[in-house]
């Protein structure tokens, strides 16, 4: 298993001499041989190596325990050791992607890369959970090898590779309970549905692994080679396949957060339709309409309304396409979209507010008279993110921080931005 990781490592170019590597570890099989496999190659690396585990208190006693077990196991290697224990509660999405998008939220706050467990049977699983609920080239992809700081090592190794190499080097691990339950759509198909796969092609999980990694690098380059159109009749003239990629581009750049099937459709009906003027409604409060011969974004004049921040943490606005991350600082960088400050209480990201004043390098200005100054369209002024505390304003993205807010000693907290699609 460990020649396999290896060379998946330098096939994606996921780690460099001198990296920090952090793997996220809940206690199960997959976890733990990440973790003691990357012990075995730290060296050979030359990475720093730490783990981090995420409480979710779901399953009471035993999430206790799984956090315990990782940190005596790291103890007895000497393994730094991070952990967060946060009680998740369900969302619109329902419980599973809560903890997801939790764990995910405190996994970017660390420093450095983060290394996932997912193996080529997670890889397999996702591919079918996918086309049972309708997919695309996109959605056959799968997991990502990298996306951002994660990465995930694992992807050709399969769960029985893993459990024959816990076994060969006498390392123990958990069971989630809940890993044992139907109540999950992965848990219905890996109890029930690749077992009767798996009959037909016992490589079954690695066979789709190796394809959704394959059509991932089809997708990327496709991506690559399409620009964004708006011009109606050259969209009609298009082949169905290419004017769906250039509908999905042009999404991208009007900042429609992780567009769908259905988007696209909305996007074609209105190529296609008798009315010159009709529009589209989409998701983050973008409206595309038909001008005639083009499709343009209409001006939003809506506010963001109010989000409270997570602190530590990542918080993600859909939205505007950012996340914003929030966490104790190490040092005292100032820029445009890294504020390190002294907070007062919640933290929330928000529009402009009447009365909102700021100091700049240039002195102090009402957020009206900085955003005329700075010729910034009177449709977008109300979509600039503000952030801000109890006592007022901490920053403005893009713009900078609140030069009364600034930090010149520790404790102090650091407000980062990042862009999404």
């Amino acid at each position: 298993m460990l020649n396999k990781l290896l060379s998946f490592v330098r096939r994606y170019d996921m780690i460099a001499p001198g990296d920090r590597v952090v793997c996220a570890v809940s206690g199960g099989a997959d976890s733990i041989a990440l973790l003691w496999a990357m012990y075995c190659l730290k060296d050979k690396l030359q990475i720093d190596l730490a783990a981090a585990h995420f409480n979710h208190g779901l399953r009471g006693s035993e999430s206790d325990r799984d956090e315990q077990f990782v940190r005596d196991f790291c103890r007895q290697y000497e393994i730094p050791f991070f952990s967060q224990k946060s009680n998740v509660v369900a969302g619109a999405k329902g419980l599973e992607a809560a903890a997801r998008e939790a764990r995910y939220g405190y996994l970017r706050t660390l420093p450095g890369k983060i290394a996932t467990a997912h193996t080529a049977n997670d890889n397999a699983e996702t591919v079918l959970m996918h086309l049972v609920r309708g997919t695309g080239l996109k959605g056959l992809g799968a997991i990502a090898p990298v996306k951002g700081q994660i990465i995930r090592p694992m992807l050709s190794v399969t769960r029985a590779e893993v459990l024959a190499f816990l076994e060969e080097y006498h390392i123990g691990y958990v069971n989630d309970s809940s890993n044992e339950t139907d109540q999950f759509l992965r848990n219905r198909l890996r109890h029930r549905v690749m077992p009767l796969l798996e009959q037909e092609n016992p490589r079954l999980a690695e066979d789709l692994s190796a394809m959704a990694l394959s059509l991932r690098e089809d997708e990327r380059e496709l991506d690559l080679q399409t620009q964004p159109v708006s011009d109606v009749e050259q969209l009609r003239k298009m082949s169905s396949s290419r004017r769906r990629r250039c509908l999905m581009a042009f999404l991208h750049r009007c900042n429609v957060p992780e567009p769908e099937r259905e988007h696209i459709a909305l996007l074609e009906s209105l190529v296609f339709s008798q009315n010159p003027s009709a529009r589209a409604d989409l998701p983050g409060g973008v409206t595309v309409a038909r001008n005639y011969g083009k499709l343009e974004v209409l001006p939003d004049n809506s506010t963001i309304g109010q989000t409270e921040l997570l602190c530590p943490g990542v918080t993600e606005v859909p939205q505007l396409g950012i996340r914003v991350i929030c966490q104790e600082a190490d040092d005292f960088n100032q820029d445009k979209d890294c504020f390190t400050v002294q907070t007062q209480g919640q933290l929330v990201l928000r529009s402009r507010q009447q009365g909102d004043a700021i100091r700049l390098s240039g002195g102090r200005k009402s957020l009206k008279k900085l955003f005329i100054d700075r010729k910034v369209p009177a449709s977008l002024r109300n979509q600039i993110p503000v952030i801000a505390d109890e006592k007022g304003i901490l920053g403005v993205y893009g713009f900078g921080p609140n030069l009364d807010r600034t930090a010149k000693e520790k404790p102090a907290i650091q407000i980062r931005f990042e862009t999404f699609i």
